[in-house]
């Protein structure tokens, strides 16, 4: 009998595929439909497989990628994140800086309050849950008496696509963590 999923074209084909750069340089992820594609008119090699599965057309069987690598070096200008709520939250993974709640209702507080000179700026934003930020108001963590799990820094190119990408294959690990 036939695997239900490798017969689903649409679900089975939109799982994540790791792009590298020639450099091997992790870039972004897409379908395995467009790498599939990018395989195919040979922009790019297969560098990992996945072992559970396999791409089916009428006459022939190939690997289902989970790694590829484009063929032509793609000259990526320095990338930096734009600072953005959204942003912000995810390079907090969505929990409070000072008391570590994880909660739908949180707000961006200023380290350093703005009416006393802070800035919106990745050094100084972080997620705070409502009670916190009102904990601490128009004071520095320091004179309310609270302190930040976590000193707040701009990420990394890498550090936000791994956040972005979201759940991970295990072949990606050797490219996202070297």
């Amino acid at each position: 009998m036939n695997d239900p999923e490798e017969n689903s074209h649409d679900s089975s084909l939109s799982q994540k595929v790791l792009i590298l750069n020639q450099s091997y340089e992790p870039l972004t992820t897409c379908s395995a439909r467009k790498a599939l594609v990018l395989l195919f008119l040979t922009k790019a090699d297969l560098i990992e497989a996945r072992t559970d599965k396999l791409v089916h057309t009428v006459s022939q069987t190939f690997p289902y990628p989970s790694v590829i690598k484009l063929a032509n070096y793609k000259r990526i200008p320095y990338r930096q994140i734009e600072i953005s709520r959204k942003n912000i939250f995810k390079r907090d993974n969505n929990c409070c800086q000072y008391c570590g709640t994880h909660t739908t209702a949180l707000t961006i507080d200023h380290v350093l309050p703005k009416s006393r000179g802070g800035k919106e700026t990745w050094e100084n934003l972080v997620t705070a849950c409502f009670r916190c930020n009102n904990a601490k108001g128009n004071l520095t963590p320091s004179e309310a008496g609270m302190k930040l799990l976590s000193q707040p820094s701009r990420p990394s190119y890498i550090m936000f696509l791994n956040k972005t990408i979201g759940s991970q294959e295990e072949t990606w690990r050797q490219f996202l963590y070297h």
